[in-house]
């Protein structure tokens, strides 16, 4: 399964360190499946957003999911691909950027061919294969229909899909210089929120966050023992109490000022749920890696 990760310090700048393969030996143990890609994407102190991805088709490949970076940035956003579809290329390797936003996904939608369709000009966002990046184009497409209205766009994107596309999952977490957004929806997989206060539940501890599962990214940062953030992942990444579970159809708003909106935007399931059994062995394989 795809690791997500989304960090808002907004509108404090901080200096945070990842690990995108956080154990040395984390590609060593054949018993689970080798990840696909990695990236981390920042901004830039002027709001340009950075991107550092690479697939993992190669020995230098993992030396780079494995080194330290240290980077600067208000939002950060993080993932551990999976592949459900697309190759391994740069081109299909989260997260994307679009009109200077940034995203990652955890899932899989089905029904390419229309979602194209209905991407119209937009689909010449899309670089690469994947179903994430045509997610993307949608809402990319639907936040300039609501005049830049970022939670319109997502609620109406995942709308139309729920509708009208067989899916198996679309959390998600987007990110602008200031701003982040995450969705869970359905409850295929989990998705953590951890509004963390200065120095965390001590009050006086650097954060320092790790995936405890075989495949996962870990963060760390003295500048929030100072500094309050939220926090968004696929799992519990410390044992502060605060992290909270979303539910299915919510979707968080971190604003500029690390205010939490939180709101239910889809409160059904999906028409037309998959399950692992619908999905072919790739896609089937990519939602239960460990």
């Amino acid at each position: 399964m795809c690791r997500l990760f989304g960090l808002s310090a907004a509108p404090q700048r901080v200096r945070a360190t990842f690990w995108l393969l956080n154990a040395p030996d984390s590609l060593s143990q054949q018993s689970h499946r080798e990840p696909d890609g990695v990236g981390l994407g920042t901004f830039t102190a002027a709001g340009a957003p950075l991107v550092a991805k690479q697939p993992i088709a190669a020995y230098a490949d993992r030396l780079f999911a494995q080194e330290a970076r240290a980077c600067e940035s208000e939002t950060f956003v993080a993932h551990v691909r999976f592949a459900s579809t697309g190759g391994l290329k740069t081109r299909n390797t989260h997260p994307f950027e679009q009109h200077g936003r940034l995203f990652a996904h955890n899932g899989v939608l089905e029904g390419l061919d229309e979602l194209d369709h209905e991407l119209g000009d937009y689909r010449r966002l899309v670089h690469g294969d994947t179903d994430s990046e045509r997610f993307f184009a949608l809402i990319t497409a639907r936040i300039d229909h609501h005049a830049g209205d970022v939670t319109a766009g997502i609620t109406d994107a995942v709308g139309w899909i729920a509708d009208r596309l067989p899916l198996y999952a679309l959390n998600l977490i987007l990110t602008t210089a200031t701003e982040l957004w995450a969705l869970r929806y359905p409850d295929t997989h989990d998705l953590y929120v951890l509004e963390r206060a200065a120095g965390g539940a001590q009050g006086d501890r650097r954060l320092d966050h790790a995936s405890h599962r075989h495949r996962g990214i870990r963060t760390s940062s003295g500048a929030l023992t100072d500094y309050p953030a939220v926090v968004i992942a696929t799992e519990r990444m410390d044992d502060d109490p605060g992290w909270r579970l979303l539910a299915s159809g919510e979707l968080l708003h971190v604003t500029g000022h690390l205010h939490v909106r939180s709101s239910i935007v889809r409160d059904s399931p999906p028409r037309h749920l998959l399950s692992l059994a619908d999905l072919d062995e790739t896609a089937a394989a990519s939602q239960t890696a460990h």
